[in-house]
């Protein structure tokens, strides 16, 4: 079953506007056209849809909202910003099928009465940024972005923003801060932006894989698209699988699909005896081999006490100390928070203290508390979900293997001896 990948994989596919027309590329667009905007936003709900970017909104409720507003102009956005540790499914997309996201933003634009666009690229994704320059110059030379699309009445135009490299840009409301010219730090929710967005008027913000999934959803219908994978949470889901597997890459498979299964099937077995799975990369909590049967959605890894994120499974075996990990994860969300809220600029400051200090052998047992403790205020007062699931892993890492931290602070000494005690 493929959807978003059906023609990044076929032989010979090279991801120009020829090839994306021979593989019956804009005629979603022309379907839609065709259509009433209250016909297409009825299919994407229809559909079930929800964002691929870890928040998993309903995507047709999103474009509902912003079609109901009064306000003009409105905007679309597509967040391409794709900065958690783990993820590369949206450079994929971007590289090799880049038609498929202008196709999809001009049916968004269509849908809500937008006239513009803009997608706003990860700053690292040079080549990413050429190909879709060119995409978007050839999709107006016929016709399919620009003036009177196809004939209709329908104006809307593509501009291309890159990012300075700032991971809290993913957030949705950073990212539009960013995109105005300012620094990416997040706003208080409510108002949404689907309310208030770009320039303070009706925005429709969703992510590269969301975007994908939705030509193919107005050909086929919504119906259609809701069969596929866990009723709860259907279609299918980019995982980029990555770490101590066999056979990393990018897999398209049907939400229903196991961890185990991932694991094993697709991605050739674990390289060493298996210690840990971040489902959704370092913002989710650590799965252990007794765990692995859990389905890849969002609400059956929620149940499961952790969560798939924008879908980034690291697989850890035991060659690594987990408490190093932690350190490691607690150093990337110190560097990467953007300072606006105490939350999230102190704790996750003194988080990376707490375990630099524990892997130097330095530590104490009330450490490990003082940490659960952390976890517990970022996840209830920060700002943004930055801050909300920093220290995830962290705890999940405590809780799960408590006698290598023990060992740390007590024997002083690192199992594996990679930590510098």
């Amino acid at each position: 079953m493929k959807i978003v990948l059906k023609n990044i994989e076929k032989q010979g596919y090279k991801g120009d506007l020829e090839s994306y027309l021979k593989e019956g590329g804009y005629q979603a667009l022309k379907k839609a056209v065709s259509s009433s905007s209250e016909e297409i936003i009825s299919e994407i709900k229809s559909s079930k849809l929800v964002g691929r970017g870890g928040a998993a909104f309903p995507t047709g409720l999103k474009w509902e909202s912003a079609q109901k507003s009064k306000e003009f102009p409105k905007y679309v956005v597509c967040n391409a910003d794709e900065g958690e540790p783990g993820t590369f499914k949206d450079r994929l997309i971007l590289e090799k099928d880049p038609h498929l996201i202008i196709e999809a933003m001009a049916i968004c634009g269509f849908s809500i009465g937008a006239e513009e666009g803009f997608v706003y690229l990860r700053g690292e994704y040079f080549k990413g940024y050429e190909i879709l320059k060119r995409a978007v110059q050839e999709a107006e030379e016929k016709n399919f972005l620009g003036k009177n699309i196809l004939g209709s009445k329908f104006s809307f135009k593509i501009d291309l923003y890159r990012g300075a490299g700032a991971y809290v840009c993913g957030e949705e409301t950073a990212l539009l801060d960013s995109l105005e010219g300012r620094k990416g730090q997040s706003r208080v929710k409510p108002p949404f932006p689907t309310f208030v967005g770009f320039k303070t008027k009706p925005t429709v913000l969703n992510n590269v894989e969301t975007f994908a999934n939705i030509p193919a959803i107005i050909l086929k219908g919504g119906e259609w698209f809701s069969k596929i994978g866990c009723p709860d949470s259907p279609g299918t889901k980019l995982y980029c699988l990555s770490g101590d597997i066999n056979k990393p890459g990018v897999y398209e498979l049907p939400t229903s699909i196991a961890l185990k299964e991932l694991l094993e099937r697709y991605g050739g077995g674990i390289r060493g005896k298996l210690k840990a799975v971040l489902p959704g990369g370092v913002s989710s909590n650590l799965l252990t081999d007794k765990e692995l049967n859990v389905a890849l959605n969002y609400p059956s890894l929620q149940k499961a006490g952790s969560m798939l994120g924008s879908g980034a499974v690291i697989v850890i075996n035991n060659s690594h100390c987990i408490v190093d990990l932690a350190k490691r994860c607690a150093e990337f969300f110190d560097y990467e928070s953007c300072g606006k809220c105490t939350p999230c600029r102190e704790g996750t400051k003194r988080a990376r203290e707490i375990l630099v200090s524990i892997t130097k052998g330095e530590g104490d047992l009330s450490d490990l508390e003082l940490l659960k403790e952390l976890q517990e205020v970022l996840y209830d007062t920060s700002r943004c979900g930055l801050g909300q699931a920093a220290l995830n892993a962290v705890r999940s890492a405590i809780e799960k293997f408590p006698v290598e931290f023990e060992e740390h602070i007590s024997k002083k000494k690192c199992r594996l001896g990679i930590c510098p005690i």
